[in-house]
């Protein structure tokens, strides 16, 4: 028996399984599950026996990506509903792994790692993601929502839970294509800074402020996080979404460090990120192809850190099913263009990409990972609204 067919056996069920079918490369098949089969799995070539058993995920990835694997019906997204389900069970031998799972958190390298992700090209985010650029969960109010809509809805959904007033001040870390804080400024006429590894965000940024003629309202900065404690800014409220997943467990206290020092008292921070049921060290083949050093942090830890920081959690708000389906919209998008794509990149950049969006799809669907708003005050604040009904006027 090969170990591919070893593996499968390991992990599914034939009885109590969504029925497929795998197809190995001497022509032997093996039938999953019972009735029609939903997909067909292809194996054209022998997966490296080491690193499967090193990490399942990182040997399964790399063989999708070289054509080693491959779909010869249904859709990629079904099969990583089904296997991603199985990621607590999935090989991984750390040690053997270190280098690649535990990356160091120096400024210098964090910013190699996240300008390697955000800076592949303005153009390629261009054609999967919506009009707003917003490279984060949205918020479906609505069944029939678009993501264009749903995005819109996201950030209305954040800027009332911030609770803006005219004339305050707003830092976004992490502020991606800035429309967060354009919408900001043009609901709420604050003052706003973003910050930003990435060059490319920083200029399209810069771009829309002028744009939208918002010079008076908003400036956008190349920044590291750590040096807002040196930069002597001060702010009502800071937002960041979907940046603390860069971080790193190690400069967690580092972060909070940061946002404290231009924070003012009873001002409001809300953080947005992808977050795990416990802490992890990461998936492998994510870390070395996706996001080269990328953490994500437990909702306990989170909160925890807070409150050693004496900041109030003041809501806690899952968003899980709703990056499920952000992440399909993409997906969508991804394969509607994957012509273009296919012209700007080869093919093994295609395929993998095409497997970090339906995978990370299923993997909130499966509720192998969340996503969570949490809003801290700094310190007590009896001022705020009492309820949560502000948020759904």
């Amino acid at each position: 028996m090969s170990l591919e067919s070893m593996i499968i056996k390991k992990y599914f069920n034939k009885n109590n399984q969504t029925p497929f079918k795998v197809i190995f490369k001497d022509g032997k098949v093996v039938d999953i599950g019972n009735g029609n089969p939903k997909f067909v799995i292809k194996v054209n070539d022998n997966i490296d026996k080491k690193l499967l058993l090193t990490s399942t995920s990182l040997a399964l990835g790399e063989a999708y990506m070289d054509k080693k694997l491959d779909m010869e019906s249904g859709d990629l997204y079904d099969v990583l509903d089904i296997v991603l389900g199985k990621l607590d069970t999935f090989d991984v031998n750390e040690s053997a792994l270190s280098k690649l799972i535990f990356t160091s958190t120096s400024k210098k390298n964090q910013k190699k790692e996240v300008t390697s992700h955000y800076d592949i090209g303005n153009n390629f985010y261009s054609l999967w993601l919506d009009e707003t650029m917003s490279y984060s969960c949205a918020y479906f109010k609505n069944e029939d929502d678009t993501l264009y809509e749903a995005q819109i809805n996201k950030i209305d959904h954040i800027l009332k839970k911030l609770q803006l007033k005219e004339g305050m001040s707003l830092l976004d870390i992490g502020c991606g294509w800035g429309y967060l804080l354009i919408e900001a400024a043009k609901k709420y006429k604050v003052n706003g800074v973003g910050i930003t590894l990435s060059e490319q965000q920083y200029l399209k940024f810069k771009e829309r402020i002028k744009e939208e003629n918002l010079e008076k309202y908003l400036t956008a900065e190349l920044m590291d996080y750590r040096d807002l404690e040196k930069s002597k800014l001060k702010f009502d409220r800071v937002v960041s979404v979907g940046m603390l997943e860069h971080v790193g467990r190690d400069n967690y206290d580092l972060f909070f460090k940061n946002v404290d020092t231009v924070l003012k008292e009873q001002g409001l921070f809300l953080l947005h990120f992808i977050s795990g049921r416990k802490e992890n060290s990461g998936d492998p083949w994510i870390k070395k192809y996706i996001f080269p050093g990328g953490v994500i942090p437990s909702l306990r830890e989170i909160i925890s850190l807070g409150s050693e920081m004496n900041y109030y959690t003041l809501d806690v708000e899952s968003l899980r099913r709703h990056y499920h389906k952000t992440l399909l919209c993409w997906y969508d998008n991804y394969k509607k263009n994957i012509d273009k794509i296919s012209n700007m990149f080869d093919e093994r950049f295609v395929r993998m990409w095409e497997l970090y969006l339906s995978s990370c799809a299923a993997s909130f669907n499966n509720g192998m990972i969340d996503l969570h708003q949490i809003v801290f005050s700094k310190g007590n604040n009896n001022t705020l609204e009492i309820t949560r009904q502000h948020l759904y006027k």
